[in-house]
């Protein structure tokens, strides 16, 4: 009789991941903690945790407590670079960046996040930064918002039942908005026009526009952006030059992934 997958399974390396995962939610977390959390002994925790930091998984801040490490952040380039979604947008992201000399980032949506999978940035002295791999709050980005606008029916009806009507459009500066009903109309204007602004929503002094990228079957399953400090990227600047060089771009980005539209 063949053996189960899970009779294979080593609880030490289960409970590393799981020492991983419990970063999903918090930046730094302390010993004491991640005990809590996983239910494990602070022992036990400690030595997964020596063992994490000496493969840089982890890293121990001042304070003692932990962060992810830069081979996570590897690792997930690794696993961007296998997928036929980056690899169609990597020549894409480098063209925008080169014709707008703006940050290009490639994002794609995780439950009430944006993920932000690649990006491109320019040889510039002031630029905004690449947030490969971060994750930021999907209503107050301009790739979030996109993204949310293009949601089949059911499931933005999901996220409003669970996120929207729970409070969870907190205020990252004074320009996020955070009525649910002036946001579902928001969406709804993202939606019809085919791009989204973020005017120092997310983060004061940046300005970002993006656009939605389609698989072959119309689906949007990422979107692109690009970002800038605001003092190059007013609204009428983005509205008026930039937002069509973005469609564009992710549309370009849609015909490589097979879309006709």
């Amino acid at each position: 009789m063949r053996r189960s997958k899970s009779d294979y399974v080593i609880q030490t390396v289960v409970n590393a991941l799981r020492l991983l995962e419990v970063f999903q939610e918090d930046e730094v977390l302390g010993v004491t903690e991640i005990s809590r959390r996983l239910d494990l002994h602070k022992n036990n925790v400690f030595r997964l945790l020596a063992t994490l930091e000496e493969r840089s998984y982890v890293e121990q801040c001042e304070d003692d407590r932990y962060r992810l490490g830069m081979a996570c952040l590897e690792l997930g380039h690794a696993f961007s670079r296998t997928r036929s979604l980056a690899r169609q947008a990597r020549p894409v992201l480098e063209e925008l960046c080169a014709a707008t000399g703006e940050t290009i980032h490639l994002g794609v949506l995780a439950d009430f996040d944006v993920v932000h999978l690649d990006g491109e940035q320019p040889d510039q002295l002031v630029v905004t930064r690449l947030r490969n791999g971060g994750r930021l709050p999907a209503h107050c980005t301009a790739l979030g918002k996109v993204l949310l606008a293009n949601l089949a029916a059911n499931e933005l009806e999901r996220v409003d039942r669970e996120h929207l009507s729970e409070g969870a459009l907190i205020a990252e500066t004074p320009e996020t908005i955070t009525d649910r009903e002036k946001f579902i109309e928001h969406l709804r204007a993202v939606a019809t026009q085919g791009w989204a602004l973020d005017l120092e929503e997310c983060e004061p002094g940046l300005a970002c526009v993006a656009a939605p990228v389609h698989d072959a079957d119309g689906r949007v399953v990422a979107a692109l952006s690009l970002s800038a400090p605001t003092l190059r990227a007013s609204e009428s600047v983005l509205v008026d030059r930039v937002s069509g060089q973005v469609v564009e771009s992710a549309n370009r980005l849609s015909r490589r992934l097979g879309w006709a539209g």
